[in-house]
């Protein structure tokens, strides 16, 4: 399994560059799953539904499964942050990328996704973990770099990119192991 994050500001364009990235490895034969760092509070069953109903009850798990699909909604106790490793454990192990947006400040590989007109700075002269950049105008990087510049407007060159230097994504989940 490869893993890489995606990191940025709000309204760089990373849920739109991962949306696109999907169909792109998947067009290469890749089974591709995401990982997605939500800010709040959040929900992804709705008030009436069984599992809403289970869930407000005080189940801690409620899963969900039909022939065509799982899902897993789990309540803290406590308000917990878990790592990114923790999420990815979740996955099923047969897919061949795990595509990671949020957790900017995570220990992954990642791809910082930039544009000039947000106004916010860099990530990359910081954050070693950076492994390449993608933006709309490579020539209003702030700072110079030795790293991969890739258009943000080619999603299919960026997977293109991401295969190609896939070696250097091979996730190997025991050097996370808590």
């Amino acid at each position: 399994m490869k893993v890489v994050g995606f990191a940025g500001y709000s309204g760089s364009g990373k849920t739109t560059l991962v949306e696109q990235l999907i169909p792109a490895l998947r067009l290469r034969g890749l089974r591709v799953s995401v990982v997605k760092h939500a800010h709040h509070k959040f929900d992804i069953d709705h008030p009436g539904k069984d599992s809403h109903r289970h869930r407000e009850a005080g189940a801690f798990e409620v899963v969900i499964a039909s022939n065509r699909r799982l899902a897993l909604v789990r309540e803290f106790e406590q308000a917990f942050e878990p790592k990114v490793h923790h999420l990815i454990a979740e996955l099923y192990e047969g897919v061949d990328w795990v595509l990671v947006e949020g957790f900017k400040s995570s220990d992954l590989l990642k791809i910082e996704v930039w544009r000039a007109a947000l106004g916010k700075p860099v990530r990359y002269p910081e954050d070693d973990f950076i492994a390449a950049i993608a933006t709309d105008d490579a020539s209003q990087l702030p700072v110079p770099t030795g790293l991969d510049v890739l258009y943000l407007g080619d999603p299919d060159a960026i997977a293109g990119w991401l295969v190609a230097h896939g070696a250097r994504f091979d996730y190997n989940p025991e050097i996370y192991a808590a």
